[in-house]
């Protein structure tokens, strides 16, 4: 053999143990993400999902990080991203990797150093949109060593979660250019599971479900049903084509019933309800679908025949526990609609509801049906005066439940908006609101701190932020009695879980966008938050 490629034999072998090899070890070549981990709950070092585990609760068993010490968190590390300006996911770790999605772009860090691993890069798609147009993405769903994501103009991709290579590409919602996504996908019984958004601006919505291998189409189920089939009847002509009622945040998923729980948003057109008489099912409700064969076991709709916008993509919380004296299987959610509901989830009945907000004015109560007491208050064409306002009395931001205290966490929001109704055809291209909302001046909403006790329908205690109602971030909490949060003057702050008092913050100076997470690397507890565009990582020194 000639001296040279002796030589470069060596400098190979050398280069593989000492550089390629660290670069393989570190780009997480072993990782694999089994059914079962995705099903294990409550969350522990890992965070796998959106919302940590199926449960939709977001409640981790790492009690490292407590209240008597959360004071001495520090940073740890930042990790910046120019291709938005705004974060709205969560990152998710896996084995002591952290995925990130910002726009169209994904990228595997260290999650103890925020060290980039790989980055998978994708333009922003032009000509989107409303929503689409903002390029919005939540997250990812890991299944095996692949990574499922959305694009802002409703691409299905699967990545391979070790190198960052694309390994295929499917547009699933491309007939109509008014379709995007800005949710994160869901892995369940081995399929991928996911939804579109633009359902204010005339898209027929659905949840469709797609083999995380091949990529073949399994099934989908329409949330706007056509003419003949059930609940059609409000839906006049062809609009039921586009009636809106996207799934455009992940759901949820209960193993013991095989159920999959989905939001769903406001009907379209979203202001004007005389051309869609009736419920507009299945609008503003939460669905109950076999994730096997996409077939719908029950239905509850929290805003029947809905003109304010009011959709339903919010957490669907899976809580297991004695309510009223009775052993449940509860699906509780915070509605934007501004009441809370706890409902029965093997069957969909309804258990009560109770309002969150200080000024409620489009409904007079809940009857014992779960249909709204309405009042006479709708869009017009010279404006009316509405509460809660267009941004709800919540909305997508994270909510969270806590199995120590019994209690449910979410941020509320006061404040009112006038409404306005003006008629309009569909055009492609363009939004489907039939006019809009504007706020009342002299008024400024005030976001609030929310512990609402599953025990005895009450609530613990309200914890009201300084800000100017802009903040959308979420909450987590933890055995370690602490609930994380991003408050509404641009700070993560943490507080007691069982008293709201405040016990940390750290000012970011960014808006959030974004709900915590926290994992564990060799034994030691970190939190996590974008806030702007950066990922913020904290932990004990």
């Amino acid at each position: 053999m000639p001296r040279s490629v002796q030589i470069w034999l060596a400098v190979f072998a050398v280069c593989f143990a000492g550089g390629w090899g660290k670069a393989q070890a570190e780009s997480g070549s072993g990782l694999e993400i089994s059914p079962a981990d995705l099903k294990s709950t409550p969350v522990g070092a890992n965070w796998l999902s959106y919302n940590g585990d199926f449960t939709g609760r977001r409640y981790s068993s790492l009690s490292q990080i407590k209240v008597s010490n959360v004071s001495q968190l520090r940073t740890q590390w930042v990790f910046h991203v120019d291709v938005s300006d705004r974060l709205e996911n969560t990152p998710q770790v896996a084995d002591g990797i952290m995925f990130v999605t910002s726009a169209n772009d994904t990228f595997a860090l260290d999650a103890k150093t925020g060290r980039t691993i790989w980055h998978n890069d994708r333009p922003i798609t032009e000509g989107l949109i409303d929503d689409a147009s903002r390029h919005i993405s939540r997250g990812v769903a890991l299944w095996h060593s692949s990574l499922y994501r959305l694009t802002d103009n409703a691409h299905l991709l699967r990545i391979d979660a070790r190198s960052g290579h694309l390994l295929w590409d499917i547009p699933y919602a491309d007939w109509n250019k008014n379709y995007g996504a800005t949710g994160a996908p869901l892995v369940v019984n081995d399929k991928v599971i996911v939804g579109t958004s633009g359902g204010d601006d005339g898209v027929r919505g659905f949840l469709a479900a797609y083999d995380p291998i091949s990529g073949k189409l399994l099934w989908r189920f329409w949330t706007i049903p056509g003419p003949g089939e059930f609940g059609s009847d409000s839906w006049p002509g062809d609009l039921y084509l586009r009636g809106g009622g996207t799934t455009w945040m992940p759901g949820s998923y209960d193993p013991d019933t095989n159920t999959l729980f989905w939001g769903t948003s406001n009907p379209g057109p979203d202001f004007d309800g005389d051309v869609r008489p009736g419920d507009d099912l299945y609008t503003a409700c939460v669905l109950a679908l076999d994730p096997d064969t996409g077939k719908l076991k029950w239905h509850f709709q929290f805003t029947p025949h809905d003109v304010f916008d009011f959709d339903a993509p919010e957490t669907m919380m899976l809580i297991d526990a004695k309510y009223h004296g009775e052993a449940r299987k509860l699906l509780v959610q915070a509605n934007r609609n501004g009441f809370i509901y706890v409902l029965d989830r093997t069957n969909g009945k309804f258990l009560s509801a109770k309002p969150f907000v200080e000024k409620l004015t489009w409904a007079k109560g809940i009857d014992d049906k779960g249909r709204p007491i309405l009042t006479d208050l709708k869009p017009s064409q010279e404006g009316t005066e509405i509460c809660p306002g267009f941004a709800g009395a919540t909305n997508w931001y994270a909510q969270s439940y806590n199995e120590s205290t019994h209690l449910v966490y979410f941020l509320a929001l006061e404040g009112c908006e006038r409404f306005f109704r003006n008629p309009q055809k569909f055009e492609e291209g363009k939004t489907f609101y039939s006019t809009g909302v504007k706020r009342i001046p002299g008024r400024t909403p005030r976001r609030v701190l929310v512990a609402y006790n599953l025990d005895d329908d009450s609530f613990a205690w309200r914890y009201p932020q300084v800000g100017n109602g802009h903040s959308q971030g979420g909450t987590m909490t933890t055995a370690g009695g602490v609930l994380f949060f991003g408050d509404d003057a641009e700070s993560f702050e943490a507080v007691d879980a069982r008293s709201g008092k405040p016990l940390w913050h750290f000012t970011t100076g960014q808006h959030f966008g974004a709900s915590p997470m926290t994992y564990a690397v060799d034994g030691k507890q970190y939190v996590a938050i974008a806030a702007g565009n950066d990922i913020f990582t904290f932990a004990l020194p």
